[in-house]
């Protein structure tokens, strides 16, 4: 009688996994998985990942011994004897990181303590040649599979290397995703059911909507003409679609149209909708949730969402507990480029288990022109390799587009095949509702008087200092925002705005002769250019980028209803502007040079100079730069430092009403976790290190040690401006 290698033991029932049945449906789970070129390479990835389980040493310990076995990378090891070459080199990565994640290469001197590739596969393991006897591997074409692996790179060695190691992360996620799916099979009985969507009955909605448009001014006319040149293209095959259109045509609708229109001609299996700011995440869930109804299971993928919080069934919610492990809907994904991206170039299998998920999709990139600069190029080239490779599509929907067909060709595939779904921009300046006039330096004092003459005015500055102090200056019927509040002032502050410029405009047809008392000022950050649908009277933009102006210009006459409108800009009397110069000395020039700074050739000098100044940073952050051999990529190095998103503020939790009062409590006792920092993600406030720093010598922040942030003094936090650093005064 043979023994029993053990894989899995299951505690409730006391059944067993063999470890031949678990590498045996995981491989078969990998080559489903896998694009055709792949299959093979996979499956024997499966077969290999865990022999390992195999040493004796292994078995005492899946019986109850207490001691520490590493079992993968002996699967690593075979793979590097029996395919001496690159295959065998991607195989070797994911079998040996299947559970640490993927390795850093290393080099041919390192010691067997280390933990790279190359000193594991030095380490000596008990015998677990038992593989041999119970798994039979498939034969791979090898010409078939270099011939992949080479396809687009010519004779360039830094595009193979990068192209590689996309590809290995994606052959990474189809293994863990395989060996997750299989293991929870096993122990826990159930198998979780999809989230769907019905694409066909969803387009029928989406088309019912645009109908229901009834086209009679100018600027509907022009909106439904320049939609319409959009959808002439859905037939029109490519891997990257541009959609530049300008603000207030429509853009949301018209990208959900496209995509679904390509989703049902193409037989794709899932729209992914890709967002720069958790903060524009509500807004458009809500138009889907809106429209679609229980036609379409959304899975809103965010770091400031939890399902626990709203009602929704226990069925739904494992569901899309399930989902958001590893993407695995046909239906409707939204989710943040951070989330996004992060999923491409993490090593780790907890994000990398969806990577494969984004193969046959439509990806809709909004608000395009805010992919990370510093990281543009690796953002540019994943998006060019599951384009192209895993049978899927993308749309950059913008309506300040930088000249994406050049910085793709430029920094990522030369080939790939890019649709321009915009041939005439003679439109646009239908669309423009307001003007753009220049003020120079002004002082606080002086801005502030010309914007109190107007019945709803907007100022928005550079720097959080300068809403606060703006905003103790001023008078009248005032509001705040900026990132020193938590969002959930933020929110409440938002709606609070709402409300009273409907209730202005209601009182005062046509904004004539509005009292003094009863007219609005908003002293915003940056945060109210994207995602806040707000339609103010005239808007005051600090100088800085020629997108900060334009999006802060989308907030000006948003509906249009008069003929004439202004966005002032404006320099503070400020000596401390340094990370604004670069994009502000540009927008300058363009300010200069252009009439209106709206017109599409505006916006293309705007990017071709700052990207041409920012090349060198550009160039620099991708995973070749510091490897030119696919032995030695940094994988795990590369996504330690691989950051989307400024981690010069530090997350603070500031409670807000008796919910977070309560969950802050609970941390003394519960020890944190993901779930509660995820319910706490809205009452979070962001602050830097050296006001942290300032906080805590004052005694009013405390961890529990949970290393979650969270202020215990209120009188730190004022609901109208955020954080203070220093203590409320008080008359006794």
């Amino acid at each position: 009688m043979r023994f029993t290698y053990k894989a899995h033991n299951n505690e409730k029932t006391g059944e067993v996994q063999t470890v031949k049945e678990h590498s045996e449906n995981v491989a078969v789970l990998c080559r489903q998985f896998a694009v055709t070129a792949l299959k093979k390479v996979l499956y024997n990835v499966g077969l290999l990942h865990d022999i390992g389980k195999f040493q004796e040493s292994f078995q005492r310990l899946i019986d109850g011994k207490s001691i520490k076995v590493e079992h993968s990378t002996c699967g690593a090891l075979v793979a590097k004897e029996l395919y001496p070459d690159a295959i065998g080199m991607m195989m070797e990565y994911c079998i040996a990181g299947h559970h640490s994640g993927i390795p850093d290469g290393g080099y041919k001197n390192d010691e067997p303590d280390m933990p790279t590739l190359c000193g594991r596969l030095k380490r000596n393991f008990e015998d677990f040649s038992e593989y041999k006897e119970e798994l039979e591997l498939m034969e791979i074409n090898r010409n078939e599979v270099y011939d992949f692996l080479r396809q687009d790179c010519g004779k360039n060695l830094e595009i193979f290397v990068d192209k590689f190691s996309f590809l290995t992360r994606y052959a990474f996620s189809c293994l863990v995703d395989a060996d997750s799916i299989d293991t929870a099979l096993f122990c826990n009985g159930e198998k979780m059911r999809p989230l769907t969507a019905d694409f066909q009955v969803c387009l029928e909605k989406v088309n019912l909507k645009l109908n229901s448009f009834v086209c009679t001014t100018p600027l509907q006319k022009t909106r439904a003409l320049l939609q319409q040149q959009v959808f002439r293209k859905t037939d029109v095959n490519g891997e990257i679609y541009l959609m530049n259109m300008p603000t207030g045509s429509g853009k949301t609708l018209c990208s959900v149209k496209f995509a679904l229109e390509k989703v049902i001609r193409t037989g794709k299996k899932r729209i992914i909708y890709i967002i720069p700011y958790n903060s524009i995440i509500d807004q458009t869930v809500s138009v889907f949730e809106e429209i679609f109804g229980s036609d379409a299971e959304i899975l809103r993928h965010q770091s400031t969402f939890s399902y626990e919080e709203n009602d929704y069934t226990e069925d739904y919610r494992k569901a899309v507990k399930s989902a958001a492990e590893n993407w695995d809907v046909e239906s409707i994904i939204v989710t943040t480029a951070v989330q996004f991206f992060e999923s491409v170039y993490a090593n780790k299998r907890g994000k990398l288990r969806k990577l494969h998920n984004m193969a046959d999709s439509i990806l809709i990139f909004d608000e395009a022109h805010l992919m990370p600069q510093n990281y543009l190029q690796s953002c540019l080239r994943a998006i060019t390799y599951i384009t192209k490779y895993l049978n899927s599509e993308a749309v950059f929907l913008t309506a300040t587009m930088p000249d994406f067909s050049k910085l793709i060709r430029k920094y990522a595939l030369e080939n790939s095949q890019i649709v321009d779904l915009i041939d005439d921009t003679s439109m646009f300046p239908a669309f423009q509702k307001c003007q753009y006039q220049q003020l120079g330096k002004l002082r606080a004092e002086s801005l502030l008087e010309k914007a109190m003459s107007y019945p709803s005015s907007l100022i928005i500055v550079n720097k959080k200092q300068s809403a606060k102090m703006l905003f103790e200056l001023c008078g009248g019927k005032k509001y705040h925002l900026s990132t020193y509040m938590t969002a959930y002032d933020r929110e409440k502050t938002i709606q609070e705005i709402r409300n009273e410029l409907e209730q202005l405009e209601k009182d005062f047809p046509a904004y004539k002769d509005v009292p003094q008392d009863r007219r609005v000022m908003i002293i915003s950050t940056s945060l109210i250019e994207a995602g806040v649908d707000l339609d103010i009277y005239t808007v005051f933009r600090e100088l800085s980028g020629l997108d900060n102006i334009l999006q802060a210009g989308g907030r000006c006459n948003r509906e249009g209803k008069r003929n004439q409108a202004e966005v002032y800009i404006f320099d503070l009397n400020d000596e401390s502007r340094t990370l604004q110069d670069m994009k502000s000395n540009i927008t300058s020039g363009i300010l200069e040079k252009y009439e209106d700074i709206s017109c599409p050739q505006s916006i293309k000098e705007y990017y071709d100079r700052l990207l041409s100044a920012k090349r060198e940073v550009i160039k620099g952050k991708t995973i070749t730069q510091n490897c030119s051999d696919i032995s030695s990529i940094p994988f795990a190095e590369y996504a330690r430092n691989f950051e989307l998103i400024d981690s010069s503020t530090i997350p603070l939790v500031v409670p807000r009403d008796e919910q977070s009062r309560e969950i802050v409590d609970s941390l003394k006792f519960s020890g944190g976790g993901l779930d509660i920092a995820r319910r706490l993600q809205k009452y979070t406030c962001s602050i830097y290190q050296k006001e942290l720093d300032d906080l805590i010598r004052q005694h009013v922040v405390n961890d529990f040690g949970t290393g979650i942030l969270c202020l215990i003094n209120s009188d730190y936090y004022d609901e109208n401006t955020g954080i203070t650093f220093e203590a409320k005064d008080y008359i006794m």
